[in-house]
């Protein structure tokens, strides 16, 4: 359905944000700007950092079809990348049901409250993220069963 040139850009969509989020995050800490124009990372943004890790050993396990490198990018996207998003979700619960029940936001981007925002990213993020961890099952499936067929010959 999507090919080879959807997924990449989803994908790289998501390591943008997460290049905008290092950038957040190194701003915060050698506190170059003040906190009024940027704001501080929350916790679930540090180990999101490392989303990158997956793609990294993904693309380590392709050339020679290396089924325990795609097995650790599995495992570490499970771990990197859909875990922080979730905890970061259960962190903004206050702040959206305050929203929903009291219709009260403090913090917009563009016009839009920003954990509505926040939380249109973060299931993006989710889905991009579990079909990285759906996608590769598959592949693993696939060469699983071709290194099986060349034991068999």
């Amino acid at each position: 359905m999507f090919g080879i040139s959807g997924g990449t850009s989803a994908l790289f969509d998501v390591h943008m944000i997460c290049l905008l989020l290092a950038a957040q995050v190194t701003v915060s800490q050698l506190n170059l700007v003040s906190h009024s124009v940027v704001a501080a990372p929350y916790q679930w943004e540090y180990p999101y950092l490392l989303s990158i890790i997956p793609s990294l050993f993904s693309f380590m396990a392709l050339p020679r079809n290396n089924i325990s490198y795609l097995v650790i990018s599995m495992i570490s996207a499970g771990l990197f990348c859909i875990a922080p998003l979730i905890y970061g979700g259960m962190e903004k619960f206050p702040v959206a049901q305050q929203l929903y029940r009291h219709g009260k936001a403090y913090r917009f981007i563009f016009g839009f409250s920003a954990v509505s925002v926040v939380y249109l990213v973060m299931v993006i993020a989710v889905q991009v993220h579990g079909w990285q961890i759906y996608y590769s099952k598959k592949l693993l499936d696939a060469w699983f069963t071709s290194t099986q067929d060349k034991k068999k010959k």
